[in-house]
């Protein structure tokens, strides 16, 4: 394993609340038990997973931009930015609708 794949898997186990270890054994487990799938659906399930990283780390900015929103209007300051920030959100929640559509449709042509 090189650095970079293990920082991958050290972060990996952290988003989990994990240790390396733990995660790792988590991971091997459930490999083992689904020795039926194909390198294609672990690659979609792989895409999958960092797509969700994606969002959650999107999703944390534009809420801590909000908050900042917020702050400004809450104390009677000007927040030019909220047009911005609007838009953000409304992008980001069309952002986890496709990915949700995008989700039910493979696993609904899956079955």
């Amino acid at each position: 394993m090189n650095d970079d794949e293990y920082q991958l898997l050290v972060r990996a186990a952290t988003v989990c609340r994990m240790s390396v270890a733990s995660f790792l054994a988590h991971a091997a487990l459930k490999a083992a038990r689904d020795l039926d799938r194909t390198a294609a659906e672990i690659a979609g399930e792989r895409e999958m997973v960092n797509e969700l990283f994606s969002l959650r780390r999107h999703l944390g900015q534009i809420g801590n931009n909000l908050n900042q929103v917020a702050k400004a209007l809450n104390s009677g300051a000007e927040a030019p930015q909220v047009e911005a920030v609007l838009s953000a959100v409304h992008r980001a929640a069309k952002r986890v609708d496709a990915f949700t559509q995008h989700y039910v449709d493979s696993e609904t042509s899956a079955a």
